[in-house]
């Protein structure tokens, strides 16, 4: 298991096919526990507390990794990457997505970074993809190294009869200091599934920020575009971005690891909708 073949979820699969027939099976005792290296010391041991997503793929793409860090700015003398938060937020969700039963890939992987509870995470360059493969530094020979992977992977869950995958990247933006941006969501205009679910996320996190800081507003969007991971995923996919990181307000909800779980709970809901 502390190989980078690592299957997120091999367990619950098997669990899943096995004795999972009903919806809840936590009600009838304890959850089943499930052990995942990948999410680190503190955070391996997963509950599987219903097979809500038993028949579901997920595809969790976190932006840049390896020689690339993405977005990034100097806070307090450190650096703040964005393939680092995005990386955490999105161990976060596939954590969310296999408590419920999810057959769940993490397509970017650090196997010894696991989730992270500090404010700033320490920066790296080991990040590789499913597979074991090295990040290359040049970004049209990485966007085509991960939708490969991706629709490899997605041909054969077909072959097996899993009708409902979806890929899940997420990102953070980097604008001018003062541009506040939202959480928001790209999709491809040709799949309708992908705009659903892209616009029920938003929907979710909508209702999530108005409950949570009444009178706060919601400024995030939910819009095509063309971009090559959008384009060439053959299953749905959602982009998101999850803020600006050069804006302090933005850099809050990525710092504190408590904003980083909520985000991804709010996701994970928001995918469990749709």
């Amino acid at each position: 298991m502390k190989n980078h073949l690592f299957y997120l979820a091999a367990a619950v699969s098997l669990i899943a096919l096995s004795s999972f027939k009903d919806k809840n099976p936590s009600s009838k005792g304890s959850p089943k526990m499930a052990n995942y290296e990948i999410f680190g010391d503190n955070h391996s041991s997963t509950p599987i507390l219903d097979n809500e997503l038993y028949d579901h793929v997920y595809y969790i793409v976190s932006g840049h990794g390896g020689p690339d860090p993405g977005a990034n700015a100097k806070v307090n003398g450190k650096l703040v990457a964005e393939d680092e938060y995005a990386y955490d937020v999105s161990l976060r969700l596939a954590k969310n997505l296999l408590m419920h039963g999810a057959k769940v890939y993490m397509i970017v992987r650090d196997e010894n970074d696991g989730i992270r509870d500090h404010e700033y995470l320490e920066t790296d360059t080991d990040e590789v993809v499913w597979g074991g493969e090295k990040i290359p530094l040049n970004q049209a020979a990485r966007l085509r190294q991960r939708t490969q992977i991706i629709n490899e992977l997605y041909a054969e869950n077909a072959r097996k009869g899993y009708e409902i995958q979806r890929v899940i990247e997420t990102h953070v933006d980097s604008r001018y200091t003062d541009n506040k941006v939202d959480i928001f969501f790209y999709y491809n205009d040709r799949k309708p599934e992908s705009k659903q679910l892209a616009e029920g996320m938003y929907d979710t996190i909508k209702k999530k920020y108005n409950a949570k800081q009444k009178g706060r507003g919601y400024t995030g969007e939910v819009k095509a575009r063309d971009l090559w991971m959008i384009k060439e995923s053959k299953p749905p996919i959602v982009f998101i971005e999850l803020g600006n990181i050069t804006n302090e307000f933005d850099r809050k909800r990525l710092l504190l690891a408590d904003n980083r779980q909520a985000i991804a709970n709010w996701f994970a809901q928001g995918l469990m909708n749709n």
